[in-house]
């Protein structure tokens, strides 16, 4: 009796194994045409400024797969992201708590960010990384619509401009004027910035020149940001990975 429970337990096993590579296989079939044209798209985009190309890297997700975040929740983070960028670069401890309760960014800070916010001597470590936070605050005001659009990741972006939107408008203003920009217009660029994200990696793996002066810092923060927009694995802000 019991061998006869274990053979039909196996066979079970196996029917379901058989399910999930039948439903796996009718998934590939049943990829988009949008998320193909993206990739050609840009791959295109890499081969003219002479950036290395992986053709064999997936597809990413498309307009029906994709997590579309609300205006609210970005302009919140991009909000947060820039204090944390403000007290990394240096601004003392007690403008920015002024600046925490003027937006009541209690609860819009991760965990990993209240640490370093609460903290009024923070190692060089964390400041450097949390300095770069410039960049990924600056990918969501593109999204926000208050950035015109993201150049070719070589440069740092125009910090002076960030901070100004911070500055010169509350939490409500800030989000009225925001302009959200369509999904598939995102995941434009977050194709774009995982197959530029894959370069630089592999550059560096290999112990070659980074191509096109490309600034891997920009890199990996754009990308951080564009996967979090897209809901990369619906993970959360801190926890956000950028596979290539």
């Amino acid at each position: 009796m019991l061998n006869i429970i274990i053979l039909s337990s196996n066979y079970l096993l196996a029917d379901h194994f058989k399910e999930r590579k039948e439903h796996a296989r009718e998934m590939e079939e049943k990829v988009s045409m949008l998320a193909k044209d993206r990739k050609i798209r840009s791959e295109e985009v890499l081969s003219t400024l002479k950036v290395s190309v992986n053709k064999q890297l997936p597809l990413i997700e498309d307009e029906t797969e994709a997590l579309v975040r609300t205006k609210t929740e970005i302009a919140t983070r991009a909000l947060a992201l820039l204090v944390v960028a403000v007290k990394a670069e240096g601004l003392e401890q007690e403008v920015v708590e002024i600046i925490t309760d003027k937006y009541d960014f209690q609860i819009a800070f991760t965990p990993k960010e209240k640490l370093f916010i609460r903290h009024s001597t923070p190692s060089q470590h964390d400041k450097t990384q949390f300095i770069w936070r410039y960049e990924a605050a600056w990918t969501l005001l593109w999204a926000l619509g208050y950035v015109e659009e993201l150049s070719p990741p070589t440069h740092i972006c125009d910090v002076a401009a960030a901070v100004t939107f911070l500055q010169q408008s509350t939490k409500e203003q800030f989000l009225s004027n925001s302009k959200l920009r369509s999904i598939s217009e995102i995941l434009n660029e977050t194709d774009l910035i995982y197959r530029y994200h894959w370069a630089v990696v592999d550059a560096r793996v290999n112990e070659l020149s980074i191509p096109s002066n490309i600034n891997s810092c920009v890199v990996m923060e754009r990308h951080y940001a564009l996967n979090w927009l897209i809901g990369y694995m619906e993970q959360e802000w801190d926890d956000v990975s950028t596979d290539t």
